[in-house]
């Protein structure tokens, strides 16, 4: 089993950044890839950021040139570095958490960006 404790999110204006961060831990696990997902409201959960243990790295259209997805392996710990943010990019951002068997969620956590 592996937990997934997120923070950073919160309000912030059109344009302006946050960086949310994710730590993972449990035992005996070992992490294909991390990442985080977004949902808004009314919408399903889509891709916003991957990163594998190998260090390959997979970023929605949206997001590209924006964001950074960054990864410390020894801690378990994935940052997301989000720049240039738009109102369209408001939601509840998901840490994920792959062990190649299974795939764990956070909890979310909340991202506001105001025009």
């Amino acid at each position: 089993q592996v937990q997934l404790v997120e923070s950073g999110g919160g309000l912030v204006q059109a344009g302006g950044s946050l960086r949310l961060s994710c730590a993972a831990s449990g035992s005996n696990f070992k992490l294909n890839y991390m990442g985080w997902f977004r949902q808004a409201a009314g919408n399903e959960r889509e891709l916003v950021a991957t990163l594998t243990s190998g260090g390959s790295t997979n970023y929605a259209d949206s997001v590209k040139g924006r964001f950074t997805l960054s990864r410390d392996n020894a801690k378990n710990q994935v940052y997301l570095q989000m720049n240039s943010l738009k109102p369209e990019d408001t939601g509840v951002y998901y840490c994920n958490a792959n062990t190649y068997f299974h795939n764990f969620w956070g909890q979310g956590t909340q991202v506001t960006v105001s025009s």
